[in-house]
């Protein structure tokens, strides 16, 4: 990745209208990411406004991402980016060296019923908090909540 260990990895979530699928998962990034992972989202060719039936399914999770709105994909986007996660935009994603791609094989909201969505949106969220683990492992240190240090001896211990 091109981030360094004093920054936020970024992440870019692209597919066809960035109305549904693209959004859910930026959405499920921002919520459980913590603030540890720049979060992004575009479309090859988006649409006027973000699909309602993801927006119904994400308020079930009290997720709102209502305040999105579909963004036009573009070259300088994907290449400050250090994680590239495609769902569906086909050939239309430019490459570019040195990045990691995913492409998530998922069926697309649009037209369909919120049990449908549902299923969707549980898939992307487990595949977001895999992509969460595998970019910023809790293996890191956090103050006060190391289980890997063993008791020093104290003073009158080592003198006895």
């Amino acid at each position: 990745m091109s981030s360094t260990p004093m920054d936020k990895p970024s992440v870019l979530f692209v597919c066809v209208h960035n109305a549904g699928r693209s959004q859910m998962a930026a959405g499920f990034l921002r919520e459980l990411g913590g603030g540890r992972i720049e979060v992004r989202s575009a479309g090859s060719a988006p649409a006027d406004t973000l699909n309602p039936v993801a927006i119904d399914a994400m308020r079930e999770l009290d997720i709102d991402i209502t305040r999105n709105s579909p963004a036009l994909l573009d070259a300088d986007t994907v290449r400050t980016s250090d994680v590239v996660i495609t769902m569906g935009c086909g050939d239309t994603c430019p490459i570019f060296p040195g990045k990691r791609y995913e492409d998530w094989d998922l069926d697309d909201p649009a037209g369909q019923n919120l049990e449908s969505v549902r299923r969707i949106r549980d898939d992307i969220r487990g595949r977001v908090e895999a992509l969460i683990s595998d970019l910023v492992p809790d293996t890191e240190a956090q103050p006060g909540t190391s289980t890997t240090e063993t008791p020093q001896p104290t003073e009158e211990a080592l003198h006895e």
